[in-house]
C-alpha cells in the first residue's frame, strides 16, 4: 500500500503542475463563468474531469499507446479537436455584446444567456476529450511513473483521484471568475471579451493542428 501512495504522490505532483497551465479547458471555464455564470462553469468543470477519466481509461487499456503510434488515428483525433476549437472560436466571435443584467439572471430564467446543464457538461467533456495532447501526456506519464506491476484497479483509483483534483481546480477557477467584481470587469469589455476568447480558441485550434504524434 505504501508504494502506491508514493507512486500516486509523484504522479499527482507532475499532473498538478501541468494542470494549472492555461489551455483550451481553462479558456472554456473562464468563458462559461463570465458569459453563463457559476452554475454553467461548474458543470463544465465536471465535464472536463469526466473526460480525464476517459483518457486514463484508454491509457490503462493500452489503446492510448495504439493511438499515439498510429498516424491515421492520431490525425483523425487531432483534426477533430482542432475543428471543434475553431468552431467554438467562431461562435464566440459571432456572439453579441454582454451586459451584467443578462449575465446575472438566475439560471432557471429563460433568457439569451441560459444554457442547459447537459450542453455545459458536453462542452467541457468534448473540449478535453478531443485534445490529442492528452494522449501524448497520459501514455508516457503512466509509462514512466506507474509500475507495470500496479494493478489496473489501483491505476483506476489514481485516475479517479486525478479527476477529482482537476474538477476541484476548475471549480475554484469558476468561483473566482464569477465573483461580482471580477465578472463585472470582464463583462464591461462587452463584445471585446467575446472577440478575445474567440481568437484564443481559434489560435488553440490552429496550434493543435500542428501537433505531431510521438
Amino acid at each position: 500500500m505504501t508504494q502506491y501512495v508514493f507512486e500516486f504522490a509523484g504522479l499527482l505532483a507532475v499532473f498538478s503542475v501541468l494542470m494549472v497551465v492555461p489551455g483550451a479547458d481553462f479558456v472554456m471555464v473562464v468563458r462559461q463563468s463570465v458569459v453563463h455564470g457559476r452554475r454553467a462553469a461548474i458543470i463544465t468543470s465536471f465535464g472536463i474531469g469526466t473526460s480525464l477519466l476517459f483518457h486514463v481509461s484508454y491509457t490503462i487499456l493500452g489503446i492510448g499507446l495504439i493511438v499515439s503510434k498510429s498516424l491515421l488515428l492520431f490525425s483523425m483525433l487531432k483534426w477533430a479537436g482542432a475543428a471543434y476549437l475553431v468552431y467554438l472560436g467562431i461562435m464566440a466571435l459571432r456572439a453579441g455584446p454582454m451586459d451584467m443584467v443578462s449575465v446575472d439572471v438566475p439560471e432557471e430564467a429563460d433568457g439569451p444567456k441560459s444554457i442547459s446543464a447537459v450542453r455545459c457538461f458536453l462542452m467541457g467533456f468534448v473540449t478535453n476529450a478531443l485534445n490529442p495532447k492528452a494522449v501524448l501526456f497520459f501514455v508516457p506519464l503512466f509509462t514512466a511513473m506507474v509500475s507495470h506491476e500496479t494493478p489496473a484497479s489501483v491505476k483506476g483509483v489514481y485516475g479517479l483521484l486525478m479527476a477529482v483534483v482537476l474538477i476541484a481546480w476548475f471549480v475554484g477557477v469558476s468561483m473566482f471568475f464569477t465573483m461580482a467584481s471580477v465578472r463585472e470587469r470582464f463583462v464591461s469589455w462587452g463584445r471585446w471579451f467575446n472577440k478575445a476568447t474567440g481568437m484564443i480558441f481559434i489560435g488553440l485550434g490552429v496550434k493543435l493542428a500542428t501537433v505531431q504524434a510521438g
